[in-house]
């Protein structure tokens, strides 16, 4: 006798729907699965350390939650993924510090120029009340922050000539990201500012629609822009963070012990993460300069920052001033 679909509907939903419903039922509970969503080319740090933090999540709830990783702008841009945390239709992303700065403007204050000397100084100033400042004005939005990743101190490529004095960037088109700060910065170092998706860096440098861009040696060697910008000019402008951000859903869909699990899952690849950035900028660095293909040089940085001290001041005047004077404050002490 052949057995049809309807045949099969019928006798399961007769006989046997009391028995086989339960079990599906638990095995639906048993699993919940979040999808977490980053700007990261394969490799990068940050990929690293998103892959790290599903593992350790997997482990630490014995398979419980899965997290699916979506990587390189899958899920769109750092702005379109913030939305999409923030309406609970994404449920992680390891994001950037210039499109957090769309909700909370605050944040940006942290790219101001040579504020840090590298990135265990950033992160010394995080650790205190600043942080706890920050955590709690993008918890306004809806939004937590599970932890501070690393994306850097920035450095400036281009395809034309070494850039040694402010000077040298007069009439250049520099790539930035969506960031108030470093728009700021390169507007008062001479150059002219466009905003272009990372994921359409690459492309826009090799057409010469922009002559250059500015970002960590890690993510300049990850996505292969040295390729099509031969002129690296270590010029350490400013660090940026990483904040490793959770739509407010996810703590309804876990149980307590999970978000537990979570937020040090976080943490724990955040530690990765930061370590594989500070090896990153020496391994790359060493490879760069090794390279005949590309130029590698300092720049005057007693003139930049000279040169971007106007930037200090319009950041003090802004109605959020006294947070950025509290950040200064705790930077020189």
């Amino acid at each position: 006798m052949s057995l049809t679909r309807r045949k099969f509907t019928q006798t399961v939903g007769g006989s046997m729907a009391t028995a086989v419903l339960p079990l599906f039922t638990q095995t639906a509970r048993a699993a919940t699965t979040l999808t977490l969503g980053h700007g990261a080319a394969p490799g990068n740090p940050r990929a690293l350390g998103a892959d790290k933090f599903a593992e350790l999540v997997a482990a630490g709830t014995n398979g419980e939650i899965k997290i699916n990783v979506a990587g390189s702008e899958q899920l769109g841009n750092d702005v379109a993924m913030l939305t999409s945390v923030r309406t609970g239709v994404l449920d992680f992303t390891i994001n950037s510090q210039g499109a957090v700065g769309g909700i909370a403007p605050e944040i940006n204050a942290l790219g101001l120029p040579f504020l840090f000397n590298d990135a265990a100084h950033a992160y010394k100033v995080l650790s205190g009340p600043i942080g706890s400042n920050l955590v709690e004005r993008i918890r306004s939005q809806d939004l937590t922050v599970l932890d501070w990743w690393d994306n850097g101190i920035r450095q400036i490529t281009n395809s034309k000539k070494p850039i040694a004095e402010p000077h040298d960037l007069a009439g250049m088109k520099i790539r930035t990201p969506a960031d108030a700060m470093t728009i700021d910065i390169f507007k008062e170092l001479g150059a002219a500012t466009e905003q272009i998706a990372f994921s359409e860096l690459y492309i826009a440098l090799q057409q010469g629609v922009v002559d250059g861009q500015e970002n960590p040696l890690a993510n300049i060697a990850s996505s292969k822009l040295y390729e099509v910008n031969p002129y690296i000019s270590l010029s350490g402008h400013k660090w940026e963070s990483t904040p490793f951000i959770a739509s407010v859903s996810v703590r309804k869909r876990v149980s307590e012990d999970q978000w537990q699990v979570i937020i040090d899952a976080a943490k724990q690849a955040g530690n990765l993460q930061r370590e594989l950035m500070a090896q990153a900028d020496e391994k790359y660095l060493g490879e760069f300069e090794t390279n005949g293909d590309l130029n590698i040089n300092q720049v005057n940085k007693t003139a930049f920052r000279e040169a971007t001290k106007p930037v200090l001041d319009k950041w003090r005047a802004k109605p959020f001033g006294d947070f950025v004077s509290m950040l200064i404050e705790a930077a020189v002490a």
